[in-house]
């Protein structure tokens, strides 16, 4: 779903919504892609930045029309207008604040409720970031609502490619579509450790296997 203004393509185009708390990255990630950025679109009457992101894959070209919610979701809440003919979607949080996370649950209930079986991916952004508040363990609500979920620094480019990757797929149907030539992206503005990175993806494993917890709300230490 391109905006009204927006130069339509004549190759799979998919619109995706991007939601979550204020802060947690949302805009930064989209604009790491450049021609996305060069291209994007604003509606004022949605509050809402469209970012078209092209992407090479075995099959053709794909295209994501990214919404992003430019700044609305600090007034509580996105409009219908932001998540209607949404057809895939990613819900961010930041892993150094963990009310972002805390607040997932309420992001899905909204998208959802308007947007009915589409594949999500959860994010969790900032992994550069020293003092993590929110560990790879505590991280369970993707598991009981079957969304994908990967570890992301949007200021490194860490991952930027895994939830497109992953929504691809899904849209198309092919478990074997993949990526032939990476996006322009702009260069990392922060190196990730990615000793460190590894660590926490291997507890993201082990948590995996180990069985949800009974309770409804996902606890903190």
């Amino acid at each position: 779903m391109a905006l009204p203004n927006q130069q339509t393509v004549d190759y799979p185009s998919f619109k995706l919504v991007i939601v979550g708390d204020g802060g947690t990255g949302k805009t930064t990630f989209v604009k790491r892609h450049l021609t996305g950025e060069f291209e994007k679109k604003y509606e004022p009457t949605i509050g809402v930045e469209v970012h078209p992101l092209d992407f090479f894959t075995n099959c053709g070209k794909i295209r994501f029309y990214c919404w992003d919610t430019a700044g609305q979701e600090k007034f509580g809440g996105l409009r219908d207008g932001y998540y209607i003919h949404g057809q895939c979607a990613i819900i961010m949080f930041d892993v150094t604040a963990r009310l972002t996370y805390k607040n997932v649950p309420t992001w899905h209930r909204d998208l959802c409720r308007v947007c009915e079986n589409i594949p999500i991916v959860l994010c969790g952004n900032k992994v550069d970031v020293k003092n993590r508040q929110v560990k790879a363990k505590q991280v369970t609500f993707h598991r009981k609502k079957n969304l994908q979920y990967y570890e992301i620094s949007a200021k490194s480019n860490y991952n930027f490619e895994k939830p497109f990757l992953y929504l691809a797929r899904k849209l198309a149907g092919d478990p074997n579509l993949h990526f032939v030539e990476s996006p322009a992206l702009l260069p990392p503005e922060v190196q990730i450790d990615l000793v460190a990175q590894q660590q926490h993806e291997a507890e993201l494993a082990q948590a995996a296997a180990q069985p949800l917890p009974d309770d409804d709300d996902d606890t903190f230490e």
